[in-house]
């Protein structure tokens, strides 16, 4: 049994905040926001919505374009970093819940930026293993609720979304996910973290961001090289080069350390900002409302996160025919 990527789907907040939001409150400027990050704009969700209603629409979505009952899902994944209760319950069980899924397992996944790339592996083992069969997999942030709009080193960085996909049996192995590698070393958790309730600190994101630069550049670049030689594959074989949204300076540098065509390369950081784990599918729905991903496609998705976390994945576009 293969797992396969069938459909895609994404929610994206009404409110578009401006880079001169940022520029009437603080010592900043369009340009050198635009310089330093690629980014002109991001969305933010209203006071009343929670990452979980955002998670919801973007998976109301998935659903119906992979043309599946909602009662034959059999697991919900939330990658998230900015959950709707501190520890419980998870945003999965509220997303499921809101769905109307109430006997399906769902749990959410901690990896920051690289959330959507980890629950991808984890609903690749599960369908091939045979545990599962139809797995909803969403990475949904609202980012807003945990940044501090004056620290100026991250404030300006980040925005909410959300993005869903369904991954389904299948034993057609032309339209199985190819390769999903995922890893992590906590010893340089300093470089992105959180503070902890114990710390006595507010609990907003923190960044090293020159040090965060030069090893999310190096460790990305390092990960998709890796991938590609372990499968036998080339950048010829790649339709859509999907990089985790970060900083275009980052996409920038590793999209030319790996020689990527401008036609493979996929940019939404101008529009959305960092979504951290709704990145990656975001940019995906992007690609397919547009009509720049068809059916057949082949994907390369690259990301790194806090923890630190890393991961990469070779995906076949695989739509029900």
């Amino acid at each position: 049994m293969f797992a396969s990527f069938r459909s895609i789907g994404a929610y994206i907040p009404e409110d578009i905040r401006t880079n001169q939001w940022f520029c009437d409150r603080m010592d900043t400027t369009d340009d050198w926001i635009v310089k330093r990050t690629g980014i002109n704009e991001r969305r933010i969700a209203t006071s009343t919505q929670a990452t979980s209603d955002l998670g919801v629409e973007a998976a109301k979505i998935a659903i119906e374009r992979a043309n599946i009952d909602i009662q034959d899902i059999d697991l919900v994944l939330c990658a998230t970093i900015s959950p709707d209760y501190l520890c419980m319950p998870s945003t999965a069980c509220l997303i499921a819940d809101k769905l109307g899924i109430h006997e399906a397992m769902a749990f959410d996944i901690s990896a920051a930026c690289t959330g959507f790339v980890y629950a991808l592996s984890i609903a690749k083992a599960f369908i091939e293993s045979g545990m599962k069969k139809n797995v909803l997999i969403i990475g949904a942030e609202k980012l807003s609720s945990i940044v501090d709009y004056s620290d100026r080193t991250t404030c300006m960085l980040f925005g909410d979304g959300a993005g869903a996909a369904i991954i389904s049996a299948t034993e057609n192995k032309d339209e199985a996910i190819i390769d999903v590698r995922c890893s992590a070393d906590g010893s340089q958790k300093d470089l992105l973290l959180t503070p902890g309730v114990e710390s006595g600190e507010k609990q907003f994101m923190q960044m090293k961001g020159n040090e965060t630069f030069k090893v999310a550049v190096r460790t990305l670049t390092s990960d998709v090289l890796k991938i590609l030689e372990k499968n036998n594959m080339s950048n010829d074989d790649i339709d859509l080069f999907i990089p985790h949204q970060a900083n275009y300076r980052i996409i920038k540098a590793v999209g030319d350390a790996l020689e990527f065509k401008d036609e493979q390369k996929v940019l939404t950081v101008n529009k959305y900002g960092n979504t951290s784990s709704a990145s990656i599918p975001m940019a995906i729905n992007d690609c397919y409302e547009s009509g720049r991903l068809k059916s057949g496609d082949t994907l390369l998705l690259d990301a790194f996160g806090g923890g630190l976390t890393w991961g990469s994945a070779l995906v076949k576009f695989s739509p029900k025919k």
